[in-house]
């Protein structure tokens, strides 16, 4: 007999959600109620391997597998899509638990250089739910780790009930719970994650988890994110429906913001329920069929791979692997989850490595992270010494995470441009001041103590309050470029004051999303001799138009003074990183109430719905106003800037000019 696909659950398929964001330290593990739920579902598992109504089944799974490059400062950044594997295997599956798949088509597209091969078992689906033991990379990433509803999974794993949700399928409504799970112990090979159990016949309908440190087997790996979905079929069997997985990578040593991600969705489309299958089917590897992509033109396919990837926009969202790594945060509380090692050198930026600037001359600096043993804090200290201002700098931060919490103290000294946005990209401006003493930026020695909480309420969305103590002092030009001459660096500083900052942040919602909100939205306030309230935020709205996706880009500030500084001391009014801006218009009209700060970025993408893997940036402008009275503009700096790639500013060409216009 054959089974149809059936429908996809609403909300994604009509499947109603409530989340608890309660704390889950506060809930009852081990509960009589979840451990006779657990050992029921353990049962249940083993009566399906003796079912002898279902004795064998072939099903067609289609899916897709990315590879992507994630880069930035924070990693908020949407990753690029550097190459994309499309597949169709056939799967065969024979009672008690044998099976193979075959690999009948495969087509791909390199969108950036790479050379890079997957394991094989990373080209096929889960038949089983893992077994009693999961597998991951041909046992290379993750070997032999319990499943938590295998025989030995109580007595290895904890278990919490959580909320019940209502699936309604072709079959009818099905009532399900939501069981935590997290280990016993840390210090083990196991996994962390939340089962969705029926209710009444105690299969196992959803596994979303992803492991503890010690079972990462391959040391790049920063974690691994799962999730399996189970579909009813025939009215009885819960078989492999839709399945995705996600594999991110960064380097051992160093602590860059830049990751290598595979993404892996599949999905399966029909059974054929108790189909003779012939012995020699199941001879040879387990996934067999081709062993590389087919030339473009392979007849399996219907439309390019471009149009494929387009129509299946969920494969690149970031939105549900976001979503369960905040999850897994949560259950995990103050354990240490990933795999990569707990102390590393580190770096935000090249330019923390090496700058130039007309203050300290050429600065040299390194950071590092070291995380404490059987927990999730972590110590990131930096230094750097500017060669001609004989300067020292740097900072010490310590960071506390418990579940999707981080609890941060810092302290730091350092020389900070006066702007919040660079006029170019720092590593450009680095080699124009060294070589024709063109430095873009002004600069001032910041001392600063704080503290600080940031808050993830969902996969995209994190919630901030920082409370600063700092102190600004004016610095003087210490360097001599190879050719030209420096011009004097403006007196910024403006003593000692106290403020607060309260951001909302909202991350880039993936590559294949056809609208996007994203941006951050801050309110600042600072205090001195007078208080000043300072408005800033940061956006992006993506919207497709016709074959072209457009992206819209803004930055805005405006500052509302509490109490106006005196013309004869306008540089004691500064409130902050985003306050202090002020300053510089100040200085050219003291008498300045309120200041707009406008940047647009204006991007065209000449791809599919939002698709743009491969797609340059054609252009950027950005343009910086000060107001100092309504509809008058006292000066402008103006900006244009084309990058053929941008990955944030780390590689990023660059035309400025610089305009200034009195009103």
């Amino acid at each position: 007999m054959r089974c149809q696909r059936q429908r996809r659950w609403t909300a994604a398929a009509a499947v109603s959600f409530t989340f608890c964001f309660s704390t889950l330290s506060a809930q009852t593990w081990n509960s009589p109620e979840a451990l006779a739920l657990v050992h029921r579902a353990v049962d249940r598992r083993i009566e399906a391997e003796a079912d002898a109504s279902l004795e064998s089944y072939r099903t067609r799974a289609h899916g897709f597998v990315f590879f992507l490059a994630q880069v930035g400062a924070g990693l908020s950044e949407p990753p690029r899509l550097v190459k994309a594997d499309e597949l169709a295997v056939e799967v065969y599956w024979q009672a008690p638990d044998r099976s193979k798949q075959v690999i009948l088509g495969w087509r791909d597209g390199a969108f950036l250089p790479t050379d890079i091969e997957y394991h094989r078992d990373h080209l096929g689906i889960v038949t089983n739910n893992f077994g009693d033991m999961i597998r991951i990379g041909e046992g290379d990433e993750v070997r032999d780790v319990a499943h938590p509803l295998s025989p030995r999974g109580p007595s290895l794993y904890d278990y919490a009930l959580g909320d019940s949700l209502s699936i309604r399928t072709a079959g009818g409504e099905v009532l399900v719970r939501e069981v935590q799970v997290r280990p016993r112990s840390f210090e083990e090979p196991l996994v962390v994650g939340t089962l969705f159990i029926d209710g009444a016949s105690a299969e196992l309908v959803r596994f979303r988890f992803g492991f503890t440190p010690r079972a990462y087997l391959d040391r790049q790996l920063e974690d691994i994110s799962i999730v399996l979905e189970n579909a009813r079929f025939e009215g009885r069997y819960w078989l492999p429906y839709r399945q995705e997985v996600e594999i991110r990578r960064r380097t051992t040593w160093l602590d860059f913001p830049a990751r290598g991600i595979i993404r892996g969705r599949w999905e399966i489309e029909a059974y054929d329920m108790n189909v003779q299958i012939p012995p020699e089917t199941f001879a040879g590897p387990a996934i067999a069929g081709l062993r590389a992509p087919r030339p473009v033109g392979d007849s399996i396919w219907e439309g390019t791979l471009d149009e494929a990837i387009a129509g299946v926009a969920a494969p690149i969202n970031r939105q549900d692997m976001d979503a369960l790594r905040v999850e897994v945060e949560r259950i995990a509380g103050s354990h240490a989850l990933g795999g990569l090692p707990a102390r590393r050198l580190a770096a935000g930026a090249l330019s923390d490595l090496a700058r130039v600037n007309r203050v300290q001359g050429l600065t040299l600096g390194f950071g590092a992270v070291a995380g404490l043993e059987r927990s999730r804090v972590e110590i990131r200290p930096y230094l750097a010494y500017g060669t001609s201002d004989d300067r020292v700098t740097g900072s010490l931060a310590a960071d506390l995470h418990a579940g999707a919490t981080r609890f941060r103290v810092s302290a730091a000294r350092r020389i900070s441009d006066f702007g919040d946005l660079p006029v170019v990209a720092p590593v450009l401006n680095s080699i124009l001041a060294q070589e024709g003493g063109k430095d873009y930026g002004d600069y001032v020695l910041l001392q600063s103590v704080g503290a600080g909480v940031r808050h993830r309420l969902s996969g995209r969305t994190a919630l901030e309050l920082e409370l600063l103590v700092e102190e600004s002092q004016s610095v003087a030009v210490s360097a001599s470029p190879a050719t030209g001459s420096y011009r004097p660096n403006p007196p910024l500083g403006s003593g000692s004051y106290r403020l607060g900052r309260v951001a909302l942040e909202r991350a880039s919602g993936g590559l294949a999303v056809p609208r996007d909100l994203q941006g951050r939205l801050a309110l600042e306030a600072g205090e001195v001799l007078e208080a000043i309230l300072a408005l800033g935020g940061a956006g992006i709205f993506l919207m497709p138009a016709g074959q072209i996706a457009v992206v819209f880009g803004a930055n805005l500030a405006a500052w509302i003074f509490l109490h106006v500084a005196s013309t004869a001391n306008p540089l004691r009014a500064n409130g902050g990183q985003a306050a202090r801006r002020i300053l510089r218009l100040r200085r050219i009209a003291p008498g300045t109430g309120a200041v707009i700060d406008a940047n647009r970025r204006v991007r065209l993408d000449p791809s599919i719905h939002g698709f743009r893997g491969r797609k340059s940036d054609l252009a950027k402008w950005h343009a910086h106003f000060r107001m100092q009275r309504p509809f008058h503009v006292n000066a402008a700096a103006v900006g244009q800037h084309l990058a053929a790639l941008r990955f944030d500013d780390f590689f990023r060409g660059d035309h400025s000019r610089k305009l200034r216009v009195e009103g």
